[in-house]
């Protein structure tokens, strides 16, 4: 299934055997004279030191630079001889640890104020240097950092970068920049739209495994250092993936990972000790279920060395977790913690825990409230190597909802901010919807006024894997840059969603000025227009139950999964204030709850997330709730249609299998859009009685 690319044309893509290598297809740069200018200095490779990152990052600049330039580059040999203090044979690469690198006879005279040092990069920070006669310094704290200096590089030589001059250092924002799968061992996803599992096929572990190295090589390029394999759902099978007779292919996987810098990470079931130990007990006070999970433990270690921990999903959604033993949160998650500390392992919590099954009559109880509830009261009862897990709104990674109040309300206790790329509430990857503006929204987000933003205090990303066996990794081609673009804003939280789509387009799809101006205008706009004709003002949902794709506005209304909107004749939207509501705007600081409390002062964005207001409520905007809601979906359903427009105008600048797979895709997306429009603006307009302003047809 693997081999080395060797270049393309208009009318392929960058393909190893059945499937595409995504952003790292390497094609040749087309202008010559810049191709010339890389050569020059990407001639020689020198690669200092062992280990395996170090051959990870000179595989990877081998392939790159022989795709991109035409030729491999001259690999020098540490063991040869050169002169102190330089690189004899012209310009070179040089790849390794800084203070190897700083120490060795291939750094300038001048090393200690050329070339930083490792206290300078961090573990996984790194550099990037021009060395007096040409060369270029790649140089990482640790190893993970000369890893990622070489794809920092290659990003440069693809997006068409000024290669003189260097003197870059990166550190990442974040020690946890991690992907959850929610894969299950017969091979299907959990809220999957790209194919089946990479991991898993009919109970069998690591059958792809040279798709799962090309897989990690992409999560490296991005900086992902870990990855959950298995589903927070975790089932009888996937619960025994601890079992001795499953930990060695586990540990194949593991091992192909870690040659990238990925740590693997096992979610577990809580009931694990009864399940698969036979105790009669998953009590997480009780001594023999503690000594269970330490003995469990360490066997996992003996087998993965350099395991990462535990994924949790707990008393939620029918897991098991212990509140069957009258026990809270932090019980479990220290439990699993303590087993996890000697060996270096983090347990991540996940803060996704609701009453599922309360009853539709009840206006009280509200979901949105239920994780501030849970775990404000245990803030600093965590052991130091527990991480929550926390999603970025309250409910369910829908397309518009505030950010979560327990981001900026815990204040002793480690926390990962929690997306989802995989797009289970916009679009399925069926519809186009970049999903960076929105994070960098919840990014920005300062609740207090005090500059104290999300980005400041996370000290994790996490997020839901979009990735499956389609040959394009996402099921629509562009649902790459979601995935792309979570990694970079892992590494980086400052990076403009913009800059991030081109330089993706710029990688995936090539160097066209047409292609970049067009894609990423579309990529910009998606997020909006889906929004414009799916669920309005925050109320959220309205989606068909269970599989969640396509218009039901009553689809919830009357389930137990708390997710209502309270349309009726007078008006519409969920009450959630302090006055006269759930008491879920008290759950923000002052000046957030403040605003949220009054529909005066709420976004409109929002309002029907926090109030029952009547249809004909005027808006910021001037409109009237009801006629926005009109209005958005005419024009949500039109620029739709725009998108597939857009795409059309470019078609002969593209290779004819990309044409033609996302123009199925977006051509979908324009039909269905216009089947949102039309059924939510009958059901507002028989629920209403109010005519449309503009007498367009409304069924």
């Amino acid at each position: 299934m693997n081999g080395r690319y060797e270049g393309c044309g208009k009318e392929e893509r960058a393909v190893y055997g059945e499937y595409e290598q995504a952003w790292l297809g390497y094609r040749r740069i087309e202008d010559g004279a810049l191709r010339v200018k890389y050569a020059a200095v990407c001639g020689r490779l020198i690669v200092v030191g062992a280990g395996t990152e170090l051959e990870s990052a000179r595989l990877e600049l081998r392939s790159a630079i022989a795709g991109l330039l035409g030729s491999e580059p001259e690999e020098v040999s540490d063991a040869e001889s050169a002169d102190v203090g330089g690189v004899p044979g012209g310009p070179a690469i040089i790849v390794g640890l800084a203070d190897t690198v700083r120490e060795s006879r291939y750094a300038p005279a001048s090393a200690a104020a050329d070339l930083p040092d490792a206290d300078a990069l961090g573990s996984e920070g790194y550099a990037i240097r021009s060395g007096t006669n040409g060369s270029v310094y790649l140089l990482g704290g640790g190893a993970k950092g000369a890893l990622y200096a070489a794809f920092g590089f290659i990003r440069m030589l693809q997006t068409g970068g000024d290669i003189g001059g260097l003197r870059i250092l990166e550190r990442p924002a974040y020690p946890l920049r991690m992907i959850d799968h929610w894969d299950n061992a017969d091979g299907t996803v959990e809220r999957g739209y790209a194919g089946g599992s990479l991991f898993f096929d009919g109970g069998r572990i690591g059958e792809r495994m040279g798709r799962i190295r090309d897989y990690a090589r992409l999560q490296a390029s991005i900086g992902i250092n870990a990855v959950a394999i298995n589903n927070v759902n975790v089932h009888a099978e996937e619960t025994r993936l601890l079992a001795q007779d499953r930990l060695d292919d586990v540990a194949r996987v593991a091992d192909v990972l870690r040659a990238y810098g990925i740590a693997l990470y096992l979610s577990v079931n809580f009931a694990a000790p009864i399940e698969l130990g036979g105790l009669g007990t998953a009590d997480p006070l009780d001594p023999a279920v503690a000594a269970w999970w330490r003995e469990t433990t360490a066997e996992v270690y003996r087998r993965i060395p350099g395991f990462g921990g535990y994924v949790v999903k707990a008393d939620s959604e029918h897991r098991p977790g212990p509140f069957t033993y009258g026990r809270n949160h932090a019980d479990g998650a220290n439990m699993l913690a303590d087993a996890l500390a000697t060996h270096g392992g983090t347990v991540i919590w996940r803060c996704f825990v609701y009453d599922c099954r309360q009853d539709w009559r009840d206006r009280r109880t509200d979901r949105a409230r239920a994780a501030y509830d849970h775990f404000m009261p245990l803030d600093g009862a965590f052991r130091d190597n527990v991480v929550l897990q926390i999603k970025h709104g309250p409910m369910d990674f829908q397309v518009r909802e505030p950010v979560s109040p327990l981001l900026l309300g815990l204040r002793r206790t480690r926390i990962a901010l929690e997306l989802q790329i995989t797009q289970e509430y916009t679009g399925q990857q069926r519809h186009l919807c970049y999903l960076l503006p929105m994070w960098k929204e919840v990014l920005d987000f300062d609740a207090a006024g005090d500059d104290r933003k999300v980005a400041d205090v996370a000290g994790g990303f996490a997020a839901v894997s979009n990735i499956g066996t389609d040959a394009n990794w996402t099921g629509h081609l562009l649902a790459q840059a979601n995935w792309y673009g979570y990694g970079r804003l892992a590494w980086d939280p400052s990076l403009p969603a913009e800059a991030i789509g081109r330089e993706w387009i710029r990688m995936a799809l090539g160097p066209d000025a047409a292609v970049e101006e067009t894609v990423i205008r579309m990529l910009m706009d998606s997020h909006a227009i889906y929004e414009s004709y799916t669920a309005p003002l925050g109320v959220g949902w309205m989606v068909q139950p269970n599989h969640h794709y396509g218009p039901s506005v009553d689809g919830y209304e009357y389930s137990p999964w708390g997710t209502y909107h309270y349309a009726d004749r007078d008006g519409i939207g969920v009450d959630r204030t302090v006055a006269t509501g759930t008491g879920y705007a008290g759950q923000y600081p002052a000046a957030a709850a403040s605003a949220y409390e009054s529909p005066q002062t709420c976004p409109d964005e929002l309002l029907l997330f926090f109030h029952h207001v009547p249809y004909d409520t005027r808006l910021k905007s001037g409109k009237t709730v009801i006629q926005h809601i009109y209005d958005t979906r005419f024009e949500g359903a039109d620029r739709a249609a725009g998108l597939l427009a857009a795409w059309d105008s470019i078609a002969d600048s593209l290779p004819s299998r990309t044409y033609v797979e996302v123009r199925t895709r977006l051509a979908h997306q324009a039909e269905h859009a216009r089947e949102w429009r039309d059924q939510l603006n009958t059901y507002f307009y028989r629920k209403s009685g109010i005519p449309d302003a503009l007498g367009r047809t409304i069924y």
